[in-house]
């Protein structure tokens, strides 16, 4: 315990951020978001009216369910405080900006995929802090923890208007009246955004990757675990509610795939000195890209292997 202690202090004494490098962590998540809203119309969002099921299963599994499970999961295991809390910040984000491209390579439902992006991103301005300041006081291990933080939850909400909703009105405005710059653009800005992501992420751990690999090992477990509990409680909602495979696809990914960029945001902005969480918000930034392109390929090649089979059955005997 004593050495975990120490090196709670020593990742809390050592993460810090600019006030510059803040300011372009958060113009690259907003540039993410623009990016990904290009292709967004106002029909998607009436698109979840009509057909409710796959979208609602999905805000369920990502806004109630998985902070819950990862709660209690937490408090179950006794979990450091900092890491926990990571955790749970994590849990409380919305779907990250990447889950439309996974769901694409895995062939499942895209357009199931944006409307979920755009409606959780949209609640996310106000179910992040909600859910964080729940979830994180109902756990007696990062209830002081998070009692000594104290988010100012108008400040949260304004960052994630800033960084999320804006952005997506700018780009779904933007893209209405100019389609063909969309349709040249669209490419460009996911990639850019995959890449400009990274290497925020990588520069800032490089600053402090004595720190980082301190604690890797547990806080990686953690990770890998927690993205696989996430994906899990995805698609078992999908399969609870008898959805299409192509639907229950894209919730899973909408479920596995956080914006974890948000959360290091939200602790960057109100609470540098939070060592632990920033290095489990980091990891998942990176792993969840793993994880969900592994995924996806998976299902993508098994679609391959599925279709190659049925030509095989319905070409002719030779």
């Amino acid at each position: 315990m004593d050495n975990t202690l120490s090196v709670s202090e020593a990742v809390a004494n050592n993460f810090q951020m600019s006030p510059a490098a803040l300011l372009v962590l958060n113009a690259v998540l907003a540039f993410m978001m623009f990016g990904v809203s290009l292709g967004l119309r106002p029909a998607d969002f009436a698109a979840v009216l009509r057909r409710p099921l796959a979208p609602v299963t999905g805000l369920v599994a990502q806004f109630l369910l998985l902070p819950a499970i990862t709660c209690l999961v937490t408090w179950w295991l006794a979990i450091d405080p900092g890491l926990a809390l990571g955790m749970i910040l994590v849990s409380c984000c919305p779907g990250g900006t990447f889950s439309n491209v996974m769901t694409w390579i895995g062939r499942g439902n895209v357009a199931t995929s944006v409307s979920m992006t755009a409606v959780s991103s949209l609640a996310a301005v106000v179910m992040t802090p909600l859910n964080f300041a729940l979830y994180g006081g109902l756990n007696p291990y990062t209830r002081e923890m998070l009692q000594e933080i104290a988010l100012p939850a108008d400040n949260m909400i304004l960052l994630v208007v800033l960084v999320l909703a804006l952005p997506m009105l700018a780009g779904m405005v933007i893209g209405a009246r100019f389609p063909q710059f969309v349709q040249r653009s669209e490419r460009f800005f996911r990639s850019a955004s995959l890449l400009v992501f990274l290497l925020f992420v990588a520069v800032s751990f490089s600053k402090h990757w004595q720190t980082a690999v301190q604690i890797a090992g547990s806080v990686l477990l953690l990770v890998v675990a927690h993205n696989a509990l996430a994906f899990f409680i995805g698609n078992l909602s999908g399969r609870l509610m008898r959805l299409p495979l192509v639907d229950r696809r894209a919730v899973t990914m909408e479920v596995g795939i956080q914006n974890s960029g948000l959360a290091l945001a939200i602790l960057f902005t109100f609470y540098p000195s939070a060592g632990e969480m920033l290095v489990v918000a980091g990891f998942w930034g990176v792993w969840h890209l793993v994880s969900g392109l592994s995924l996806a390929g998976f299902w993508n090649y098994h679609n391959r292997k599925w279709r190659l089979q049925g030509e095989l059955q319905q070409s002719p005997q030779t």
